[in-house]
């Protein structure tokens, strides 16, 4: 074969080396068409492939196989590992644009777990004669942070920003002592249910009593709840009774379902539906659009909206959720022992929790989607749960006896509890408010009044 150097030769020898050349070309090309692969670039009609990277195309179009032989590979030959780790380094991910990776996992920390909350109560008052009466509602915590609590004939007002305590009234023997106690909206009005059936109303700032309401029930009234400037009795009659207090004939509404005395009441927060439980083990949904001065009759098509029956005691824990309008959570007592959830648009059951003892109150968190409930007859406890999963979250102990009564502040931070152990108890369950005020300092005890009733334990 003629060399390619760059010396010069005769015109004779330069043809005799091109013919020889293009003969030699001719035959490569035929050789390489009959083995498939072109390294020429061939006359203008063929297209010229020079530039492709056959081997890489070749690895690309097969690559998933030949991963998946790797993997088999791997996995009965352990010690190709580091040959796995040198071809991924070498050789990356080459014909995807996007890599499709698993989800990272979600975060574990959830705001009870970040939450501290205390175990113990962070202040203790006395609660001297103390009805131990499961079916009274004495606890009440009005939104300008004044507590009102009933202890035997007398009901106190406790100031939650200064702590001072004094006596509002003692009521007289003829009218029975107070079942129940229930601020107005605006944190000034207390009305209190008495034994002897009257309903009394007082302006707390002028500790006056402005009227009293006669003749709603025929015993004693242990539930009370407000909508606006109605006020909604419960009595021992079996009978709901709505009061509107702006008029002097009150009484603009009454509900009939329960067989028993009424010892649950709590309106919705729209103000629209009523839900009331019984010691007849029933939770009824009222309408305040489909009530009636009538009667109702005793059947399951009277007037209210819903009836629950699957409590297997007395009904007087109902806590309506705040942040989901339609439902309801109701407790029974101690032959029931359990937490149920109302969906009350369409009356089902969504959940039931066997809690071990007798639940004596509820309450609905502001601020998390947990529920607080308190008990009797076991621990005598408070127990905080996470909501929809009902986790328990922890237990607070410290009653000596059933908790019968809780109430939330204001701020929806702490929450106040009273016990047949004599005992009102302050618990910081929700958390702590956004702005901590300094208490004013107290007062010294032989000018406080009521001393023996504030005394911290």
């Amino acid at each position: 074969m003629a060399s390619w150097g760059l010396k010069s030769c005769s015109e004779e020898e330069s043809s005799s080396i091109s013919r020889s050349s293009i003969q030699e070309a001719r035959q490569s090309r035929l050789i390489s068409r009959q083995h498939g692969v072109s390294k020429h670039s061939g006359d203008r009609f063929i297209p010229n492939r020079s530039a492709m990277d056959f081997d890489m195309a070749f690895y690309l179009l097969t690559q998933t196989r030949k991963e998946k032989e790797k993997a088999a590979a791997l996995a009965s030959h352990p010690g190709q590992t580091y040959g796995k780790l040198l071809a991924e380094r070498l050789l990356p991910n080459r014909n995807r644009i996007l890599a499709f990776q698993a989800r990272p996992p979600a975060s574990s920390s959830t705001a009870e777990e970040t939450r501290e909350i205390s175990r113990s109560a962070d202040r203790i008052l006395d609660a001297p004669d103390m009805t131990d009466d499961y079916y009274l509602n004495v606890l009440d915590w009005g939104s300008r942070n004044i507590l009102s609590i009933a202890l035997g004939s007398t009901v106190h007002l406790w100031n939650g920003t200064d702590g001072s305590t004094w006596e509002l009234m003692k009521a007289e023997d003829d009218l029975g002592a107070a079942a129940s106690v229930s601020w107005a909206p605006d944190g000034r009005y207390l009305a209190l249910g008495l034994n002897g059936s009257d309903v009394q109303l007082w302006d707390t700032d002028s500790q006056r009593l402005l009227r009293t309401l006669r003749g709603v029930h025929r015993s004693r009234v242990g539930s009370l709840s407000w909508s606006n400037h109605i006020l909604t009795t419960g009595g021992k009659d079996g009978k709901v009774v709505n009061n509107d207090v702006r008029i002097r004939s009150h009484v603009v509404h009454s509900y009939r379902g329960h067989r028993g005395e009424v010892c649950g009441l709590r309106w919705s927060g729209s103000g629209r539906r009523l839900a009331s439980g019984g010691d007849d083990n029933l939770v009824h949904i009222w309408d305040l659009r489909r009530a009636s001065t009538a009667t109702a009759p005793r059947t399951s098509q009277g007037p209210w909206i819903h009836r629950f029956d699957k409590h297997a005691s007395a009904v007087k824990a109902l806590a309506w959720c705040p942040f989901q309008s339609n439902l309801l959570a109701s407790g029974g007592g101690g032959n029931d022992r359990c937490i149920k959830l109302w969906n009350t648009e369409n009356g089902t059951c969504l959940d039931s929790v066997d809690t071990g003892s007798q639940v004596c109150s509820l309450l609905w968190s502001k601020k998390e989607k947990e529920l607080l409930s308190s008990h009797g007859f076991g621990q005598n406890q408070l127990t905080l749960w996470k909501y929809p999963s009902f986790r328990k979250i922890i237990d607070l102990t410290g009653h000596s006896s059933r908790v019968l009564c809780t109430a939330v502040s204001p701020d929806g931070c702490t929450v106040a509890s009273v016990s047949g152990d004599e005992t009102l108890r302050f618990w910081n369950v929700f958390g702590s408010p956004e702005m901590t005020k300094k208490s004013p300092p107290k007062p010294p005890p032989d000018l406080e009044p009521f001393s023996s009733f504030s005394r911290i334990r």
